[in-house]
């Protein structure tokens, strides 16, 4: 028997870590193993507020939002699409590679996919400015609008 074996985290343990973490300090529904967690985040000091979405099903990959602004926009209005996302409108970020194991679920989300997303949200800003996404990782194949 194999004691080394990391349980995941249920989605009521990653609600309460969520809500104890000041860096992702928000509010949140939690509902027979699903939970959104809404929280306000900006990569740096001089960067705008970001409205963040997480929706996580206990034994999937949490899936991460940015409702508000609309970066789809922002990225039209400099004539390009917004890219290293899921999906435009709701932008749903690409943070690691799923099956890659770069994220599990014994990860504790407000330790790990909350900063994810704020680099991410560095990551855009900058790319904003220079038209040169300088985050890494591997583009998804197929953009949704």
């Amino acid at each position: 028997m194999r004691l080394d074996i990391r349980r995941p985290l249920t989605a009521a343990q990653q609600f309460v870590n969520l809500r104890g973490n000041p860096i992702c300090a928000g509010t949140g529904e939690l509902r027979a193993g699903r939970l959104v967690w809404r929280y306000s985040a900006s990569p740096t000091p001089m960067s705008r507020v970001y409205q963040m979405r997480i929706d996580y099903r206990h034994g999937d990959v949490p899936q991460v939002f940015v409702d508000d602004p609309d970066l789809a926009g922002l990225a039209e209005a400099e004539g390009r699409r917004l890219p290293h996302v899921y999906q435009q409108r709701p932008a749903r970020l690409c943070l690691y590679l799923p099956r890659a194991g770069e994220w599990s679920g014994w990860m504790r989300i407000d330790q790990t996919v909350v900063p994810w997303a704020a680099l991410w949200l560095f990551y855009f800003e900058e790319w904003l400015d220079s038209d040169e996404w300088n985050g890494g990782g591997a583009h998804p194949g197929r953009v949704q609008t």
